[in-house]
């Protein structure tokens, strides 16, 4: 590998679905303010998802409505406004 491209905080983080509670444990640098410890007794990062392979209609074949952040209310508060009433 070059020297000096690549990250320094490359470590072993959790990834949980907040969607399903589906977590897996794999290397990245993605920054975390929490922790979790995991099944083998250790503390790790973790970074929380709105959707993984677990959850996604494409690898699960159903279709689910996730709105797990007020997405749509963000969006029409702010260009609601701006949007024609027919």
């Amino acid at each position: 590998m070059k020297k000096g491209i690549h990250p320094d905080n490359y470590r072993l983080v959790v990834f949980k679905d907040m969607t399903n509670d589906y977590s897996f444990v794999t290397k990245s640098c993605a920054p975390s303010k929490e922790n979790i410890t995991w099944e083998d007794g250790n503390e790790y990062p973790l970074v929380k998802l709105d959707i993984s392979h677990k959850s996604h209609p494409f690898f699960t074949g159903k279709i689910q409505f996730v709105d797990t952040a007020g997405r749509i209310d963000k969006f029409k508060s702010r260009y609601g406004k701006n949007m024609k009433k027919k």
